[in-house]
Formats: C-alpha cells, structure tokens, sequence
C-alpha cells in the first residue's frame, strides 16, 4: 500500500496558534508514513514542513515561482512551477486528502477545489464550508485525515 499524501494548506501569515498547530500536524503526518504535500513558502506551509522534518519526515512543495530555492528550508523536494496561484490546483490535485490550518482566500481556493474534485477536507480552525470536515486540535486533523485517505490513489 502506498503512502498517502496530505495536503497541508494555510495562510502564510498565519497567527503564532495556527503556526503551533501547523507544526504537530506536520509533525503527526510524518510520524504517520505518510508523505506532506504542500505551497512550499511560508507560515503554515513553513511549519508543517518544520514539524515533519524533525521527525525524518518526507515533505513535497510545489512552489509558485521558478526557482527551487525560494522554498522554505524544511522541504525534502522542491517543485518550482512558474505557475504563481495556479500552483494551489496542483498542490491539491497531487494529495489523497487536504487539511486546511486557519487560511485566507488561497486556502479557501484550495478547499473549494479539493471538494469540487473529491479529495477530502478537513479543517482546523479554518473555513466553514460545507463538506469540510471540522476537527479541533491538530491529532484529531491527522487521525481524520488518514482515516479518510485510505491507501491514497497510487
């Protein structure tokens, strides 16, 4: 059975809780097996990749510009895109399963992509839409998310 990949997405100027927060999932996906897909840059995409490398973790971003190195310095592989936001479709498209931590209109455009193609959302003190799967604290965002990752799409 292959890893899953989650997705986590989320502000890049996201508060010092969100940050803590991002970190344990990143964290908690590594301990997992599973591989951390996400933006690359900043913020919560900064402190998931954080928290996932200190556990050996395996993290994936896929970065809006063309130069590998603006990628933040937890990335175990940096995909520069040249694709500015647009990147956001391929950050979900590339994930069996997405958690959201906090967010602005990005992540929003992430979740409502995510749903639109079927990969499972869950959020974290972030939007309120319908079909995202709201959890409160960082091991339940994890625990969901494999649950509902199931074996990835390979």
């Amino acid at each position: 059975m292959a890893s899953p990949y989650v997705a986590v997405v989320g502000a890049g100027d996201a508060s010092a809780v969100q940050l803590r927060a991002a970190e344990e999932v990143g964290r908690a996906v590594a301990r997992a097996g599973a591989c951390l897909v996400c933006g690359g840059l900043g913020g919560v995409m900064a402190a998931a990749c954080r928290g996932a490398s200190e556990v050996g973790g395996v993290t994936i971003g896929v970065l809006p510009g063309s130069d590998r190195r603006a990628g933040n310095e937890w990335l175990t592989v940096a995909l520069p895109t040249g694709l500015g936001e647009l990147r956001n479709g391929l950050v979900v498209r590339a994930a069996d399963v997405v958690i959201a931590v906090g967010g602005a209109y990005g992540t929003l455009s992430e979740v409502a992509l995510a749903l639109k193609t079927g990969v499972p959302v869950v959020g974290l003190d972030s939007w309120e839409v319908d079909g995202v799967l709201a959890v409160d604290s960082p091991a339940a965002a994890v625990e969901r998310a494999l649950e509902l990752a199931v074996g990835g799409r390979a």
